[in-house]
């Protein structure tokens, strides 16, 4: 799969300018997804593993060229550089861990590899099907991923290098899990194909506010075609997922810039900024600044542990 047109998501993306120079950030799955939505389209973190655990839900996630369906509890981990997109349901919650590979294990260590020398693939994991010394190990994760986000919002002594320690034995699970991770068909590789060409189409052209004929015409399908391929491959339609795209790029703006609602719009391709109010509370349930104010006391955390 190309990596041309599919964005790299650091850490200013996901916690704010801020903590772009981060080593470690948690948050609770809830929290993320009201601030980045819950349609992620492909994208990557060159620099991070991310690891999702979902506690309830349906998840629809796509590693590469392979594509998942199940319901939480489910785990799926993604390596640096790794091409990945997921859409979860609006009551799903959980835990979202993202962690730069050296502060996992000291230097000198391949990035890409367990101590010990087993490679880190994409994981995905069906937590509620595991059985006998699995589901013992899951459990153990779980308890972890408690302690992490008891330890994310305790502000005691130590907090950067607990999160850091508790990072490391939520990777140590992972590894002894991994050997039960999902296996998965590719999809219809034309179908993949396409979506594949859709997604970095929308991601140059979502600002611009094309109509799905444009976007079909310009992959040299009908509209019929092009629904078919996107609610197979993520269960939403097309216009849902270019609306999606719009409203993560508008929560991101108005939470980790100073622009003025209006300006946010104006980026976004609305000419109108009544326009673009009404499309966010379309969207959202409410106004653009009464979510930027609601969000305003509930910023993501990122800690960053003593580089080595």
């Amino acid at each position: 799969m190309s990596r041309q047109g599919i964005p790299n998501l650091d850490l200013s993306h996901i916690a704010g300018p801020g903590h772009a120079d981060a080593d470690l950030h948690y948050e609770a799955l809830g929290t993320l997804a009201s601030q980045l939505g819950r349609s992620m389209a492909m994208h990557r973190h060159d620099q991070f593993f991310q690891v999702h655990y979902v506690l309830e839900g349906m998840v629809r996630v796509q590693l590469e060229d392979r594509l998942y369906r199940l319901p939480g509890p489910m785990v799926f981990l993604t390596p640096p550089a790794f091409l990945h997109a997921f859409v979860t349901d609006d009551d799903a919650d959980g835990h979202v861990l993202t962690v730069r590979p050296q502060s996992l294990w000291p230097a000198p260590h391949d990035d890409t590899a367990w101590p010990g020398g087993a490679r880190i693939a994409p994981v995905c994991l069906p937590i509620g099907t595991l059985e006998g010394e699995y589901a013992a190990e899951a459990r153990c994760m779980d308890q972890l991923f408690g302690m992490l986000r008891r330890e994310h919002a305790a502000r005691r002594p130590g907090q950067a290098q607990s999160l850091a320690l508790l990072a490391r034995l939520i990777f140590v699970s992972l590894l002894r899990l991994s050997s039960q991770a999902l296996a998965s068909p590719p999809p219809c590789r034309e179908e993949l194909q396409l979506f594949q060409r859709f997604s970095a189409l929308m991601e140059a052209r979502f600002r611009e506010h094309w109509t799905l004929s444009r976007y079909a015409a310009d992959l040299s399908i009908g509209e019929q075609r092009l629904n078919e391929v996107c609610r197979r491959m993520t269960g939403k339609p097309p216009k849902r997922l270019v609306n999606d795209r719009l409203m993560q790029e508008a929560r991101r703006l108005l939470l980790y810039t100073g622009q003025a609602v209006s300006q946010v719009g104006y980026a976004l391709g609305f000419d109108d900024p009544a326009y673009f109010g009404r499309f966010f509370l379309r969207q959202a349930g409410e106004s653009p600044g009464s979510y930027r104010a609601r969000m305003a006391g509930a910023p993501g955390t990122a800690l960053r542990p003593g580089r080595r």
